[in-house]
């Protein structure tokens, strides 16, 4: 029998063909100094475009034979030395005369195929042989060639003998065949919300061996096989046997977005599987989610469509410091459009995730309710999401917001004119959200600094504004403006409202219904980011607001830094140094104190949702 020795310093897998032949040749002729043979991997029949490619055959094993042209028995005492890199087979011990190679190229662990290489003293005896009791796919794959080749011995002139060897390109092609699963869905949300796609294969009857002339051999024990589609969706086999074709049952399990499941059943059938080409076991979905027109954007569903986000650190200072693209209220951070090329679009300014998420949609060219349009698994944080609204592809139906099923013909852009949007998620943290009733609108400005540079290009008491910052910023407002509606902030105010006075001194009292009503006033910001070089670690008067970069990092924690924020965020509500919203208990012991000691109750509980204090883009 056949050895196989894996040469591991060299890569090469040595062969010796031993099979046992007494013959003696009619005509002695000179030995030849061997013949080298490349090995090359043809793709699928069904692939015409990879078929005649060369592939790299890099096989884990090869078995060579090498068999008389005229009677097919085989040649005895031949080596043989493989290289996987170069896919070149070497065989030494040849004569004279005219031969066929046969080679078995193996790729993948055939000893879970329990698959046997036998000696064979003729072309037409099994050679290889599987288990009749295999009951499952194969794990490795198999390749088969049978290569007409000559070798001739010349001597020149001078008396110098040489070989030469014709027919040295092989075509190596599978004897086995492949079974591919695939699906069609009317709605590509079904596929994304997938729960289970499993099949249960049966019937078939597969050879289970081969000559080496190529012959497939044996019958198989009828093939009873379960299988998870939604990993694996191709299958390799022997042929079958004429009458015995591949079939089975499909179970697909989907999730709806209501949070319902949906079990449908397929039967399919294959009539044959044949070496070296891909049996399509095709299924178009019917499934009662067709006609839905509801945006079912599952994690999968998100991650395939590789959303992009905003503030990300690189991001251009043109883009996040113009209004036009990077600005919003604190009240709403969660932005929802149509856009001209109707899509749907969804920007989140949160440094948090946002989980369970149903956008509905008042289009008043279609219904007086509201439709649910869009649900979201989960947003991340700093969420830039745009994607094709199904009404604008082909008709739909979605339900309203009191259970009608609305049918809604193709629409175009134009037709969302006038669209309204509302926002349902049972996320606790949409629910603090939704208690910032005083929103603040935070745009980001460079006050002429430059971030580009290393030094944030200062200009005056700013420097340049980076995406680390900015995020920060979000943060901080998100926070700022849900604590002005805690019912303890107004407590802390009206216990200490001796404490509150304003540009005129300790005498000039302020009470807190006007500290709130200046603090839940609409505001419009532009924030940046203070160079502390000449001794200034916080600006902010009017529509500017802007703190040092340590304070930014520490709000979450420090009160010193927070007394920084809040002095600001008082000359911001229009106070003086002689105001106690300043150098007074307002921003140096009331507010500073409070954030910090009630963060776990605010919206950003953490700074370890940005870490920005690890930032390589920190100055």
């Amino acid at each position: 029998m056949s050895r196989i020795l894996s040469v591991v310093l060299w890569s090469c897998l040595l062969l010796v063909a031993c099979e046992r032949d007494e013959r003696v040749p009619a005509t002695p002729v000179k030995e030849s100094d061997g013949a080298v043979f490349r090995l090359d991997a043809a793709d699928y029949e069904d692939r015409p475009a990879l078929r005649s490619a060369g592939l790299r055959t890099n096989y884990d094993r090869v078995e060579f034979r090498v068999v008389d042209d005229a009677s097919g028995s085989t040649v005895p005492n031949l080596k043989g030395l493989y290289d996987p890199q170069s896919s070149v087979l070497r065989i030494e011990g040849l004569r004279e005369g005219d031969y066929r190679l046969l080679v078995l190229g193996i790729r993948g662990d055939w000893e879970q195929d329990g698959v046997e290489v036998h000696p064979i003293g003729h072309v037409d005896e099994e050679w290889v042989s599987f288990p009749e009791d295999l009951g499952k796919p194969l794990v490795a794959e198999y390749f088969y060639s049978q290569t007409p080749f000559t070798v001739r011995v010349t001597t020149s002139a001078a008396g110098e003998v040489s070989s030469v060897v014709t027919g040295t390109q092989t075509s190596q092609q599978r004897i086995i065949g492949r079974a591919d699963f695939d699906f069609t869905y009317a709605n590509p949300y079904i596929r994304t919300a997938l729960v289970s796609l499993r099949a249960t294969l049966g019937g078939a009857r597969f050879r289970t061996g081969m000559t080496g002339g190529g012959a497939f051999t044996g019958r198989s024990d009828e093939l009873a096989f379960e299988t998870d589609l939604d990993s694996v969706a191709s299958y390799c086999f022997l042929p079958t046997v004429e009458g015995h074709p591949l079939r089975g049952e499909i179970e697909l399990v989907t999730r709806t977005y209501r949070g319902g499941q949906v079990r449908r059943l397929f039967g399919f059938e294959l009539e044959r599987l044949e070496a070296n080409r891909i049996g399509q076991i095709h299924t178009p979905v019917v499934h009662p989610d067709n006609s839905s027109g509801t945006m079912f954007l599952t994690q999968r569903a998100y991650d395939e469509g590789a959303h992009g986000l905003i503030l990300q650190d690189g991001e251009s200072k043109t883009v996040y410091t113009d209004p036009a693209q990077r600005r919003f209220n604190t009240a709403a951070p969660l932005q929802i459009a149509v856009t001209d090329a109707g899509e749907l679009h969804a920007r989140f300014y949160s440094p948090r995730a946002l989980s369970g998420v149903l956008v509905r949609a008042r289009i008043p060219r279609v219904d007086d309710e509201y439709l649910d349009l869009a649900w979201f698994d989960s947003i991340p944080p700093f969420a830039d999401f745009f994607e094709r609204l199904p009404q604008t592809l082909r008709p739909t139906v979605c339900r309203s917001a009191t259970g009608r099923w609305v049918e809604i013909p193709q629409l175009e852009a134009a037709d969302f004119e006038g669209v309204e949007f509302t926002i349902e998620s049972e996320d606790p943290y949409w629910k603090k959200l939704r208690q910032i009733l005083h929103g603040w609108t935070i745009a980001f400005s460079l006050f002429n600094g430059d971030p580009d540079r290393p030094d944030g290009g200062p200009s005056g008491n700013w420097m340049g504004i980076r995406p680390v910052h900015c995020r920060e910023a979000v943060a901080f407002f998100l926070n700022f403006t849900y604590m002005i509606d805690m019912p303890e902030h107004e407590v802390i105010l009206r216990e200490n409202q001796d404490r509150l006075y304003g540009n005129g001194g300790v005498n000039d009292k302020v009470t807190p219904e006007k500290v709130l009503s200046q603090m839940r006033q609409s505001r419009n910001l532009n924030v940046g980011l203070v160079y502390p070089g000449n001794g200034i670690v916080g600006l902010g008067g009017g529509s500017s607001y802007g703190v040092y970069q340590q304070a930014w990092l520490q709000h979450y924690f420090n009160t010193y830094s927070c007394e920084i924020m809040f002095h600001e965020l008082g000359h911001v509500m229009g106070y003086n140094h002689s105001s106690s919203f300043t150098y007074g208990p307002w921003a140096q012991e009331l507010m500073n104190h409070f954030y910090v000691n009630n963060l776990d109750e605010m919206p950003i509980n953490s700074s370890s949702y940005l870490n920005s204090s690890k930032n390589p883009t920190l100055y």
